[in-house]
């Protein structure tokens, strides 16, 4: 079959690195794709949000199969414009990637359906919400309501910093119109897991946990990032915890998306955070999280085109998901200055040494051509992953990979995996 993967970062380098391996596979397109995609894919300069064209370009070619790897254009229906057109698609459409682009919507649905989360308002009118906090407990959280790079989440420890938080998403639109509505949750202490999941409308299958970095510098310091590195498995996602979300949170979603009349197809990402009164939801996203789906499908052992099949067609009850014993462990290569300002255009050495290795990878996020070259072309760079036999084997390993790669203002936090030390 021909493949379409929309997208171009490191999540959808290991979606296209995966779905390689596939027999049925003959020709995968990647559009917008980047330079490492470009090894497994021909890339095609098509925006992720050009729906007219994407459409265009996948009957043009006759793909069989497109694979969403974004959130934008899955909340945007390019699902719903692919199906329109007769083309099989893998991921939610615009009615069930409501639950990852309104945070509002998916903490309503948790509260209606008995979902485990925390304690939450929604505010349209920022002088409501700047009354609320006037007799809130802190620290507390706020959240712009839409799409914002995973970047639209402040925690505030004071009254002051509070104010300053709802004039900076409701009033100043730091994140643009994702903040006409913001929630304000009650701030949760805790280990935070990600499950991503496999979901067919009405069966749901959950991947191997991982944990991902959000804060740019070492220590959990500095700005929220798209994420700085992860590991997987979770040694903290115990047998207790996964009996609890099996039983409270994983079906309990897919069933109250459907009878919302939300059918999910596709990939669910739970954000769980650990707390002493028991496991609860933080967030949901509507496809692969990125970096952790550089660290889970390595792992996977099904063929990545079979599942996802079963996931269109409504058959996933038969697939038995199956992840390698192993760990793995990714750790980011960014641009100095990330997330705020950094140089682009920077060539980089090193990247064939990948290739001689068995359980190394270096899956491309911000790279581009430059003739020949391959150079850096945004904040998050690469995402370097080993596997090993534990987590601490997966870690050494996927440091001392670091050291292959070269480029002038690399940059990387020196403690990614830094819980597995305290399990």
């Amino acid at each position: 079959m021909k493949v379409l993967i929309v997208g171009s970062g490191g999540r959808e380098h290991a979606i296209a690195e995966s779905a390689a391996k596939s027999d049925k596979v003959e020709k995968m397109y990647c559009a917008p794709g980047n330079a490492g995609i470009a090894e497994y894919a021909e890339c095609v300069d098509i925006g992720a949000m050009e729906f007219d064209r994407l459409v265009a370009f996948a009957k043009e070619k006759a793909v069989d199969l497109v694979i969403v790897g974004m959130d934008d254009p899955l909340v945007g229906g390019l699902v719903d414009e692919m199906e329109a057109a007769g083309i099989r698609t893998f991921g939610p459409r615009k009615n069930a990637a409501i639950l990852e682009g309104s945070k509002a919507f998916s903490k309503d649905l948790m509260k209606k359906y008995n979902i485990p989360t925390a304690a939450y308002e929604n505010f349209t009118d920022p002088d409501k919400a700047l009354a609320y906090l006037e007799n809130a407990k802190f620290p507390i959280v706020l959240k712009a309501d839409g799409l914002a790079l995973g970047k639209g989440v402040l925690i505030c420890n004071t009254l002051e910093e509070a104010k300053e938080g709802v004039k900076t998403i409701m009033l100043d639109k730091k994140f643009g119109s994702a903040g006409n509505e913001m929630v304000i949750e009650e701030f949760m202490t805790g280990r935070e897991v990600s499950v991503l999941s496999f979901v067919d409308g009405k069966t749901i299958k959950t991947m191997t946990s991982a944990q991902d970095h959000k804060r740019a510098g070492d220590g959990d310091t500095g700005l929220n990032t798209g994420g700085m590195g992860t590991f997987s498995p979770s040694p903290f996602y115990t047998k207790e915890v996964e009996d609890f979300c099996n039983k409270y949170v994983y079906q309990a979603t897919v069933d109250a998306m459907a009878a919302e009349g939300r059918e999910f197809k596709g990939i669910i990402f739970f954000g769980l955070m650990l707390t002493e009164g028991g496991t609860k939801v933080l967030e949901y996203n509507a496809r692969f999280g990125d970096p952790e789906a550089q660290v889970v499908l390595p792992r996977m052992k099904n063929d990545l085109i079979d599942v996802i099949e079963a996931c269109i067609d409504g058959t996933l009850d038969q697939i038995d998901l199956q992840f390698e014993d192993n760990a793995a462990v990714c750790v980011v290569l960014a641009s100095d200055g990330y997330p705020v300002k950094y140089e682009k255009g920077l060539p980089i050495t090193g990247l064939d040494e990948f290739k001689k290795h068995e359980g190394y990878y270096c899956f491309h996020a911000g790279t581009k051509f430059d003739g020949d070259q391959i150079v850096t072309n945004g904040g998050r760079v690469l995402g370097v992953t080993a596997k090993g036999k534990d987590l601490k084997e997966a870690r050494a390993n996927a440091y001392a990979a670091t050291e292959w790669v070269h480029f002038d203002n690399k940059y990387m936090r020196h403690d990614i995996g830094k819980a597995i030390d305290e399990a």
